[in-house]
């Protein structure tokens, strides 16, 4: 058995495909036609740019955001001169000269702090293997065309492997290194392919025919497995998809508790194609569309009118469902290399979200152009990230009037009825959320931070990661202060922090008086499934039970008692 970090939830039961990707061995030599290198070079961008946009063409719409990528990187003048500089002034052949500088840029986000930006070192060794490859006449490998269904097992798969998978054929991968917010992992989510990854040396272990079995959701990894073990992971996957199709039953059915309190379950997305997944899963609604997902994997800051497709996309999709879009939340884990955003000892208290969009008015305003022309195709609900005071808000609210007046003058139409919310993830915003209801629409708790900031605990910190609790019962009471705060004032408050979608605490939330709980795609039938068969006058008098105790663990101990 083996051990790895569960990337993409399912069962997978089959042959392997093990990946052996071919070793290139760079030879440097001195040449004297440098013109002709710097031609075979050009021919190779040429050739790999017409390889990736017929994946493009196969590819589903996350994946072509990664393959847009690619081409980005393909594109780069900073590599491009790098290349042929190299080659002019140390008169050395292409393959050598490329080498040096890929080696170099990957060097350079490898050591970055930021995890995301590590993680996007795994582009430039994708497309700079594609490069060499084609420089050097070797066949690349093709995934689009297996005969067989197959668990792949490779030291990594990268986007391009994703993008051009026969989804039909791959019933899961599993890799020796990676992490869940490496390419691999998001891609993996999306598709919905089970994948352990970060296993070391699993190449090594397996080869080509074995069979595997292993568990996307635990991270474990049976290889060439007892007669026992194939049975009972066999047995797990029918269950799982018998589960799954009895749920779908209440895609349409609305989140209501035994005793008729209803509630709104929605889903939290990252770009357009979610949102049809969510709608697909039955959302009610889009609780957290995270726009800093447009500002990612590209040199460049999103124009005007490329964010407003993305939004009137959503809206569009969601067909007057509420739509609730946060503004540019960038900063802390989320870098911006073309932004030059300042290096900073504690990021996370930094110059980030809201801060860097009242700071730099002509980038918030632009988001908030292109939000208000997409207004009128949906229900839209726009949310300022980490407020942490009146002021803020206020700041930001006098901008989107500019806007208005802006759009005005230009005879631009937008909604007159949308609603401006605020994320509550500031212990401070918390507190005062009393204050701060008279000035929005709505509230929206996001508990990622909020336990992080409430416990001052940094949740990627193994030694004190365990202290990283939603159930302490400072994070809980502040949650309860903030739903009184806004049913006191008479706004709705929802909840788009992972604890939303934990099975564990919504009898707690639902019995807090929470409105409207937001999650990823999967978890919403579970989470309607639940709330249906919950009394919520049982759960109040739980939670309320719940807030009068003093530690953690005894909340946990009482709630798995008493649910």
């Amino acid at each position: 058995m083996f051990k790895g970090i569960a990337a993409s939830p399912g069962i997978a039961v089959g042959k392997a495909l093990v990946l052996k990707k071919e070793n290139i061995i760079i030879e440097r030599k001195k040449v004297d036609d440098l013109e002709n290198e710097k031609n075979r070079f050009q021919e190779a961008v040429k050739v790999s740019r017409t390889q990736i946009e017929r994946i493009k063409e196969k590819a589903g719409e996350e994946q072509k955001n990664i393959m847009d990528a690619h081409i980005m990187i393909l594109e780069d003048p900073e590599l491009l001169s790098n290349v042929e500089d190299k080659i002019q002034s140390e008169n050395i052949n292409v393959e050598a000269a490329l080498d040096d500088v890929l080696n170099l840029f990957i060097a350079m986000f490898e050591s970055m702090d930021n995890e995301y930006m590590k993680e996007r070192a795994a582009d430039i060794k994708d497309v700079g293997q594609r490069l060499l490859m084609n420089l050097l006449g070797k066949e690349i490998p093709n995934l689009s065309v297996l005969k067989d269904e197959v668990v792949l097992v490779a030291h990594d798969i990268t986007p391009s492997d994703t993008a051009q998978m026969d989804r039909e054929k791959v019933l899961g991968f599993i890799t020796d290194i990676g992490g869940r917010t490496s390419h691999s992992a998001i891609m993996a989510r999306s598709m919905e392919i089970p994948a352990v990854l970060g296993l070391k040396n699993i190449t090594e272990q397996v080869k080509t025919g074995d069979y595997v079995a292993f568990d996307g959701d635990e991270g474990v990894v049976f290889v060439n497995p007892e007669d026992s073990v194939v049975k009972s992971y066999l047995e797990r996957k029918e269950k799982e998809l018998a589960v799954k199709r009895e749920l779908m039953r209440l895609v349409d059915s609305q989140s209501v508790s035994l005793d008729e309190r209803r509630v709104e379950i929605g889903c939290n997305i990252g770009n357009p194609q979610d949102a049809t997944k969510a709608h697909e899963n039955g959302a009610e609604g889009i609780g957290l569309y995270r726009t800093e997902f447009l500002y990612m994997d590209r040199t460049t800051l999103p124009s005007e009118d490329e964010q407003y497709q993305a939004y009137k996309a959503v809206l569009e999709i969601m067909g007057g469902r509420p739509v609730v879009i946060r503004t540019l939340d960038i900063g802390g884990d989320k870098e911006l290399p073309y932004m030059n955003l300042p290096k900073e000892a504690n990021p996370f208290l930094g110059y980030r979200a809201i801060r860097i969009c009242l700071d730099r008015k002509d980038i918030f305003k632009t988001q908030l152009r292109a939000l208000l022309r997409a207004s009128v195709y949906g229900n839209l609900k726009i949310m300022y990230p980490m407020i942490s005071c009146v002021e803020e808000i206020r700041s930001a609210n006098r901008i989107l009037e500019e806007v208005r007046q802006e759009l005005d003058r230009e005879n631009i139409a937008y909604a007159s009825d949308f609603e401006v919310g605020i994320m509550i993830e500031i212990p401070s915003a918390a507190v005062i959320s009393d204050l701060l209801a008279d000035e929005v629409d709505f509230f929206s708790i996001g508990t990622n931070d909020l336990i992080q900031y409430t416990t001052a605990v940094d949740r990627m910190n193994e030694k004190i990661s365990h202290l990283y609790n939603p159930f302490n019962p400072a994070v809980l009471r502040l949650i309860k202060t903030v739903i009184d705060s806004g049913h006191a004032a008479g706004i709705w408050v929802g909840m788009c922090g992972e604890v939303a979608g934990d099975k564990r605490l919504i009898p707690i939330l639902l019995g807090m008086g929470l409105d409207e709980f937001s999650m990823s795609a999967g978890s919403i039938l579970p989470a309607r499934k639940q709330i249906q068969n919950l009394s919520y006058e049982k759960m109040k008098a739980l939670a309320d039970q719940v807030l009068k105790m003093k530690s953690a663990e005894e909340i946990e101990k009482f709630v798995a008692q008493n649910v």
